[in-house]
C-alpha cells in the first residue's frame, strides 16, 4: 500500500503535505517565477521566512497560480517564521500582519517561532528584514520576552482565523516541556535539521508521540552551507556518499529522492529547495516506492550527530543546543 502523502496536524486537524518547497536563499525576483512552476508541478507546500527576504515574489507566485485556477487559496499550504527580534508580546502581532501583507495573503497556514533566541527589538525603519546581529552594536543583543507571553499572542491569531497553526523550529525537548505545561493550543509542527549525520531518532518520536509532526531542514546536509566547523567539514557529502549512491543506484533513482524517501518514510516533512523543472518532479516521486530495511538499517549507521546550522557560523556565542 503507498504511503500518505501528508500528515495531520493538531489540534486543527489540517493536512499537510510531506513534501514541500523550501526557498532559502531564493531572492524576491526569483520567487514569482520558482514557486509557480513549483505550484504547476505539483507543490502544494511553500515554506518562507521574514529572514529570507523572499516573501514578496513568493506571495506573488502563488497569487498567480491561484488567480490562473491552477489551484485555489485552500489547495495551498504556506508557512511563514516569525525572527527574533519580534518575540516581545507588543511587537507579534504586528510583525504578523508584515508577513501577511508581504505575503499577499488572507491567513498563514503555519507560523513558525524562528528560533528560541528573544533577541533585543530592531524597528523595520531602522532595518527590515532583521538579522542575527543589532545594526547598532553589531553583535547578538538579547532581551526579556519571556515565550510565554509570546505563545499567547500567537494562539490569539488562531483564535482570530489568520493562522491555523502555531510551529515551533530549532526548539529542544526540554524547552518543548515546559511549553506543554501552559499552553491552549499545542504546536502542531517542530522544524529542525535533519540528515543521515543528525538523525535525531528519539527526538522525532518523541516530539511524534506528543501528536506533534516533524520537518526537516538541511535535508542534503553540507548542500545548503558555504561556511563549516571544524568537527564536520572533512565529512562527504550525502549526495556523494557511497551508501547513498549504491541505494539510489538499487532502486533506480537519485540520490537526493534516496535521502528525501527516508525522512518521509519515518514521517517526517521534507522541504528541499529546487528551481529545476526536472528536479521538482523528481522531488516529489517519494510515494511509488520504499526503502527496504537494510537501506534503512545502511544510513542509520552513517549517523555521527553532526550539526551543520550551527550558531558560531554566523558569529554567535550561544551554545544552544547544549
Amino acid at each position: 500500500m503507498a504511503q500518505e502523502n501528508t500528515l495531520t496536524l493538531e489540534p486543527s486537524g489540517q493536512k499537510m503535505p510531506l513534501v514541500g518547497l523550501g526557498t532559502w536563499r531564493i531572492t524576491n525576483d526569483q520567487g514569482e517565477e520558482m514557486i509557480y512552476k513549483a505550484i504547476k508541478n505539483g507543490y502544494r507546500l511553500i515554506d518562507t521566512a521574514l529572514l529570507y527576504d523572499n516573501q514578496e515574489g513568493v506571495g506573488k507566485g502563488i497569487r498567480r497560480a491561484i488567480d490562473e485556477g491552477i489551484v485555489k487559496r485552500e489547495d495551498i499550504f504556506v508557512t511563514a517564521k516569525l525572527w527574533n527580534c519580534y518575540h516581545h508580546k507588543s511587537h507579534v502581532r504586528p510583525q504578523f500582519e508584515r508577513d501577511l501583507k508581504l505575503l499577499g495573503l488572507d491567513y498563514i497556514d503555519l507560523y513558525h517561532i524562528h528560533w528560541p533566541i528573544p533577541q533585543k527589538y530592531v524597528d523595520p525603519s531602522r532595518q527590515y528584514p532583521p538579522e542575527w546581529v543589532d545594526p547598532d552594536s553589531k553583535k547578538l543583543e538579547l532581551e526579556r520576552s519571556p515565550l510565554q507571553d509570546l505563545w499567547r499572542e500567537l494562539e490569539s491569531l488562531v483564535k482570530d482565523g489568520k493562522l491555523r497553526n502555531i510551529g515551533i523550529s530549532n526548539f529542544n525537548v526540554q524547552l518543548t516541556l515546559d511549553l506543554l505545561t501552559y499552553c491552549d493550543i499545542k504546536p502542531a509542527v517542530l522544524q529542525i535539521e535533519l540528515h543521515p549525520y543528525l538523525q535525531r531518532q528519539q527526538v522525532v518520536t518523541w516530539f511524534q508521540k506528543q501528536g506533534i509532526q516533524v520537518t526537516a531542514y538541511s535535508q542534503f546536509g553540507p548542500e545548503a552551507f558555504d561556511k563549516f566547523t571544524a568537527e564536520n567539514m572533512h565529512l562527504v557529502p550525502l549526495l556523494e556518499h557511497e551508501t547513498i549512491k549504491k541505494i539510489a543506484d538499487k532502486h533506480n533513482k537519485t540520490t537526493g529522492q534516496v535521502l528525501l524517501r527516508w525522512q518521509v518514510q519515518r514521517k517526517v516533512a521534507v522541504i528541499p529547495k529546487s528551481s529545476n523543472d526536472q528536479r521538482q518532479k523528481q522531488n516529489l516521486d517519494l510515494f511509488s516506492w520504499s526503502l527496504d530495511d537494510q537501506d534503512c538499517k545502511a544510513i542509520a549507521d552513517m549517523d555521527k550527530n553532526i550539526r551543520y546550522n550551527e550558531l558560531e557560523l554566523y558569529g554567535i556565542d550561544l551554545p544552544l543546543y547544549d
